[in-house]
């Protein structure tokens, strides 16, 4: 697997007019870690020139830069997933199989920030953003209570539903929605307008339109994924011109502002988790997998994460 990983090319598809501006033909993929179980969650922290993600399976926060290579964050996580950066520019992260949300302090310790909705715990933390307020969003589907070598200690469920939550930078709690019956990745629009939600067991993407008073308008259906090959919506993020790049069946794909595809990043025979644009130039995308985490140039700027 590893040399034949080293200096992958892989092909696009499902080209539209004007593809070009997103991807090469032929993109060049490097590896950039070897032997990650279940790689998840990549945030790239601009001023430290790393990428952080996570390996749920093998309970580590990873941190990698160019330089040095893989260095441990955290471990264990009690299987953390998905993760971004503060205002503050500090590490937020899902616990999934923990069943919380916490954060790495400036002093290096970690603090919970949220464990139980109405007294009743979580369900399993999946994906999670901030926003330029301050606000954490996350979703809370129910999977690190199943899934075989993801789960903590405690797999009894108690919420009914499967929100996506709000934090107010007060540590205020409330629910955004709960039309979603596994939410897995979001992420905001540019502007923070539109706050998209897929849904793993529908296939889907929806679309939300964001309030001012931090909720959200009815769902609309923003791409609705058909079709027999293997993957599910999962990770999540916008570029600066407000496509859409979500890992899905077959691979990566980028979806203009109305839901269109405009190209698929083939990944044939490596499942893509989640991905996170970085480098200096936000044109790298950096794609964490099942077994490894690999990266790619593309034409196009992601939004940065702080």
């Amino acid at each position: 697997m590893h040399g034949s990983l080293e200096h992958l090319k892989i092909e696009v598809d499902m080209c539209a007019p004007g593809w070009e501006r997103i991807v090469d033909a032929s993109p060049r993929i490097d590896v950039v870690a070897h032997d990650i179980i279940f790689g998840e969650g990549p945030v790239w922290d601009a001023r430290a020139k790393a990428l952080y993600f996570t390996d749920i399976i093998g309970d580590t926060i990873w941190k990698w830069s160019p330089g040095t290579g893989q260095e441990i964050a955290m471990r264990p996580t009690v299987k953390a997933n998905g993760m971004c950066l503060d205002l503050d520019r500090r590490l937020v992260v899902a616990g999934w199989g923990g069943r919380t949300v916490f954060r790495r302090e400036t002093d290096g310790t970690w603090k919970t920030l949220a464990d139980r909705w109405e007294g009743k715990k979580l369900n399993s933390p999946n994906d999670i953003v901030v926003k330029s307020d301050g606000s954490i969003w996350f979703t809370d589907p129910p999977g690190g209570l199943l899934n075989v070598g993801m789960v903590g200690h405690d797999v009894q469920r108690y919420l009914e539903t499967q929100p996506v939550f709000r934090i107010t930078p007060d540590g205020k709690m409330t629910v955004i929605c709960e039309d979603n019956v596994y939410p897995n990745g979001l992420c905001f629009s540019p502007d923070e307008e539109i706050l998209y939600v897929n849904c793993s067991r529908e296939r889907v993407i929806r679309a939300y339109d964001v309030q001012a008073n931090g909720t959200v308008g009815k769902a609309r259906i923003f791409y609705q994924y058909t079709g027999p090959e293997r993957g599910v919506p999962d990770g999540m993020k916008c570029d600066v011109a407000g496509n859409v790049w979500c890992t899905a069946p077959g691979g990566i794909w980028v979806h203009d502002p109305s839901g269109k595809p405009i190209v698929r990043i083939k990944t044939p025979g490596h499942h893509p988790t989640n991905i996170a644009f970085g480098d200096d130039d936000w044109k790298t995308l950096y794609i964490t997998m099942i077994g490894s985490v690999t990266r790619t140039r593309v034409n196009i700027a992601g939004v940065p994460s702080r």
